[in-house]
């Protein structure tokens, strides 16, 4: 089965650490978040993959080299400037049947065979997983009418069903990317319903993190070092 990470982005949020290092590198625990990302990939019979790498590649190809040690096939997209979350799968040679996209700073316990096994099952140009996110306000929220205070509550929580970054697709998808455009993953799927394509949703429960923020990047080494075992061997 194929795959694309994508590992190119400056990584803004996570600075001065990413102004040195790309994101996918950050250490969770004693490895890379992206040497994660592989050895899970590769557990699950996922081997050949490619890196859309742009912003500090030359790091990401040094330590990653040709996948050999982390049990899969590697190979190199290079972006020669920003083309957002999408537009790098425009440059990836030969994707002609179906293939995994997803982020390379992810942690998560999301089983990609149930995923891809849907995504065939169900018969759509896309899947998206999602994933459900309580959002807390920590503030009292007021709701009015006229002036009139109708209701007050005291730091409310909301939950939201939120994309995981992680997608399976077509080689259709292709023909709505234009090559050395810029395009983020939310308007190609946008594109797809424009289009009238359907777009599955995989809905997952179990651990999911992206560590592109200092308070998440914190909780992810926190939660890796708790269960470095079902991360890494699916127990």
């Amino acid at each position: 089965m194929r795959a694309v990470i994508l590992a190119g982005g400056k990584g803004t949020r996570l600075a001065p650490y990413t102004t040195v290092l790309p994101k996918p590198l950050m250490p969770i625990g004693e490895m890379p978040i992206l040497e994660v990302v592989l050895r899970q990939l590769a557990r699950h019979q996922i081997r050949d993959i490619t890196l859309a790498v742009g912003y500090l590649a030359e790091l990401l190809q040094a330590y990653c080299g040709d996948g050999s040690k982390f049990g899969v096939k590697l190979d190199y997209s290079r972006e020669d400037r920003p083309l957002g979350t999408a537009g790098p799968i425009a440059l990836v040679q030969n994707l002609n049947e179906t293939f995994l996209v997803m982020n390379g700073d992810l942690l998560t316990t999301i089983d990609y065979t149930a995923m891809w096994n849907y995504h065939k099952e169900r018969g759509a140009i896309a899947t998206l997983a999602s994933y459900k996110r309580e959002v807390k306000i920590d503030l009292g929220v007021i709701q009015s009418e006229d002036g009139w205070v109708k209701d007050y509550v005291e730091k409310p929580a909301f939950t939201y069903s939120v994309s995981t970054g992680v997608y399976i697709f077509e080689p259709e998808i292709l023909k709505y990317i234009q090559k050395d455009q810029r395009l983020d993953l939310p308007e190609l799927v946008m594109r797809l319903l424009k289009s009238g394509r359907q777009v599955n949703v995989f809905n997952f429960d179990g651990y999911w993190l992206d560590i592109g923020r200092h308070d998440d990047y914190d909780a992810a080494m926190e939660e890796f070092s708790k269960h470095r075992e079902e991360f890494l061997n699916g127990k």
